[in-house]
């Protein structure tokens, strides 16, 4: 088959039969443009016709389908102008109404006719249908609407001003597929759709619009699944085939040995966990080829230590190294942190962030232009215009979910391919890691170090703040501090939730009137957060009401209670994080999620996973259950397509099954031009080519 014959499915939606130029403009608008897009406008639910009734045997507010006889045809066009046909089986008589389109429909019909009509009876002075669907039995047309599955299709007001409800959708697709349905080409391997069983893909469309039975439609859907799911991988494959796997990386030829001796000039040994992926990274930058490697850990499991391990390799092979951070307290926090690890082996260190001088940042930038950095700790303040890095062997990006793809592509392209390691402490699920970072290797670091309490969870409504509060005073009086944490900076008519502002005040004024408080939110400015959280650290507060501006890598080790504040508002993996804030010392920390009373079914569950585990992993696997891969993730800013059939939670096994069967097919066939490849090589062109020119870097 020649790579150059157009593909049918191409075909421009307006050529179709019963389209025409103003339902086309429409069609267009919703992102209709061809074949191929109308026929994967998917129907949104189902109806069983293939069950015919008697008039005499239906019930109100029931679906039904009902053949009979038309006695007769009435236009009424006094008041509202409606149609009324009335149809009678020997049982009874059912009266189907029609105020849209009545004059039209009223040609259609003529009594004495036979006729199907479908829809929900109502009973007023007689048995009424309104709007229902019909089949016009007694000419030589196709019965579309009667005996049978019928979809039913998303609509939009636009839709109806152009007549296009499901009845005009399903004729549209049925003369489609009488027209070009036997010239719908394959485009999955043909050895993956005999293996398992697969209708083929024209086969799909058919059942899709005109289903035989539920069996077929849920046929239908495996197959749409795993077609969706396979060009997804083949996208990731490709990208780490062609983009990733040739780019000659700088040599970090450091031997084992060498690692070792700077992990023991640690204060503290290294987990089992920290070992492994040390070593994971050691041998990606010295095999020739530049990593692109993520280090998955939980709160407080230590990927920091392992991000300045990786960057002391790149800089003893006589490179410069570069962490970016997504706020200015946690690039402060991880400065201050690294030099005190390398202040004695002589590494020069800089910390860049926006807030700094002008005359600051030039220094600074030119510094590190000349080569007289060798670790560099900054913000996006590292992106901007006027930093160039003399010879940038190693980018790491802390918090990476907090970037978009563009600015971690900006920071790599600062050094001309070096390695790059993204970290996160938000716990990937499995089946989302695989599309989302398909083409990174992925480390975890599954362990916590030695010593690490777990933090006690427990999930209180309102009317027991009180003895909350008292439990707070109490810790205090052992000399611990305490964070409490609200969803919104200050009141909102709008939003019944409690407000970091108003509580500080009222705290301040009679709750805990004895103590030192301190407020931090999102719209203070930099110096002044650094401000309270250098004040909180050092002990000057016994109690912080926050925002989530907390949520990300503020280290208190005397934190050791939280109290979340209307916990229902945030995600699991949030709350999580949240969490994370306190238990970062020897002693045993709680986590207090306090809620209204009322909270439906899917927020009780939240507070419940919370209590039950302090696992990262599983809490991630619960959020992704529960919010669904969309909301759980931005999977927008990755270049990613949406999923329109799979899901990543229930689909985890046919996730698994077409990213094998992928990697497979580019590790076996990379150009896809080989026998059983044309019709993949041919959709992904299509469909997906231009995704291929995104950053390697997902």
């Amino acid at each position: 088959m020649s790579e150059n014959r157009p593909d049918i499915l191409d075909t421009e939606v307006m050529f179709l039969k019963g389209v025409g130029p103003r339902r086309a403009e429409v069609l267009n608008e919703m992102g209709i443009f061809s074949l191929l897009d109308m026929l994967e406008y998917r129907p949104r639910r189902y109806l069983d016709r293939s069950e015919l009734r008697r008039i005499g045997e239906v019930d109100v507010d029931a679906e039904a389908t009902i053949i009979g006889e038309i006695l007769s045809v009435r236009l009424h066009r006094r008041g509202r102008r409606r149609l009324v046909v009335r149809v009678n089986d020997t049982t009874g008589v059912l009266e189907a109404t029609w105020f849209n389109h009545a004059e039209g429909f009223s040609r259609m019909f003529k009594a004495g006719q036979m006729v199907a009509v479908s829809g929900k009876v109502s009973f007023y002075r007689a048995w009424q249908m309104v709007h229902p669907d019909f089949d016009i039995l007694s000419e030589n047309r196709e019965q579309l609407n009667t005996g049978q599955l019928i979809p039913l299709y998303p609509s939009t007001q636009e839709l109806k001003k152009v007549g296009l409800g499901h009845v005009a959708l399903r004729r549209i697709f049925h003369e489609a597929l009488k027209r070009y349905g036997e010239q719908i080409p394959e485009n999955l391997p043909g050895d993956r759709v005999k293996r398992y069983k697969l209708l083929s893909r024209r086969e799909t469309f058919h059942q899709l619009h005109f289903p035989e039975s539920r069996e077929q439609i849920e046929q239908c859907w495996r197959r749409l699944k795993y077609e969706e799911l396979f060009f997804l991988q083949l996208l990731i494959a490709l990208r780490r085939h062609f983009e990733l796997q040739p780019i000659a990386g700088k040599k970090v030829a450091l031997a084992a040995e060498k690692v070792g001796e700077m992990t023991r000039h640690l204060p503290f040994t290294l987990t089992g966990a920290q070992t492994r992926v040390v070593e994971e990274i050691r041998r990606d930058m010295s095999g020739g080829r530049v990593m692109n490697r993520l280090v998955q850990g939980d709160v407080g499991s230590g990927k920091t230590v392992v991000g300045l391990l990786a960057m002391r390799m790149a800089i003893a092979a006589g490179y410069q190294a570069a962490l970016m951070a997504p706020t200015e307290i946690l690039a402060q926090q991880h400065y201050f942190n690294i030099e005190a690890f390398v202040q004695a082996s002589g590494i020069r260190t800089l910390l860049l962030t926006g807030s700094m001088k002008a005359s600051e940042k030039k220094a600074a930038q030119q510094a590190i232009s000349a080569g007289q950095v060798d670790l560099v700790v900054g913000t996006h303040a590292l992106i901007q215009e006027g930093v160039d890095f003399s010879r940038l062997g190693l980018a790491v990006i802390d918090e990476q979910h907090r970037f978009g793809v563009l600015q971690r592509q900006a920071l790599i392209s600062k050094g001309g391919s070096p390695h790059v390691l993204v970290m996160t402490a938000t716990p990937i699920p499995r089946t989302l890691a695989l599309t989302i970072y398909g083409d990174l290797d992925v480390s975890v670091i599954d362990e916590l170090p030695p010593g690490r309490q777990p933090v006690q969870t427990h999930w209180r409504t309102e009317e027991r703040l009180p003895m909350v509060f008292d439990f707070i005073r109490d810790h205090i009086g052992r000399g611990e501090q305490a964070y409490i944490v609200y969803p919104l900076i200050e009141s909102s008519e709008k939003i019944d939730l409690k407000a970091a502002t108003e509580h500080y005040d009222y705290f301040c004024k009679s709750v805990f009137a004895d103590y030192r408080l301190l407020l931090l939110h999102g719209r203070m400015s930099m110096a002044e957060k650094e401000q309270v959280m250098g004040a909180f650290k050092s002990g000057k507060a016994d109690i912080l009401v926050a925002t989530t501006v907390i949520e990300v890598g503020v280290d208190v080790p005397n934190a050791t209670i939280m109290l979340i504040e209307h916990a229902e508002r945030f995600g699991l993996s949030q709350l999580h994080q949240l969490r994370g804030r306190v238990g970062r010392g020897g002693r045993r920390s709680h986590c207090i999620l306090s809620t209204p009373p009322a909270l439906n079914e899917v927020a009780q569950q939240r507070m419940m996973i919370m209590e039950k585990t302090n696992d990262g992993f599983v809490i991630a696997e619960e959020d992704l259950r529960l919010r669904g891969s969309g909301e759980f993730f931005g999977t927008r800013q990755h270049g990613l397509p949406d999923l329109r059939y799979a899901d990543l939670v229930s689909d985890q096994k046919i996730v698994q099954v077409a990213r094998e069967d992928a990697f497979a097919v580019v590790e076996g066939d990379p150009h896809l031009r080989g026998v059983g490849h044309q019709g993949v090589r041919r959709h992904f062109q299509s469909r997906y080519r231009e995704r291929f020119q995104l950053p390697g870097i997902a």
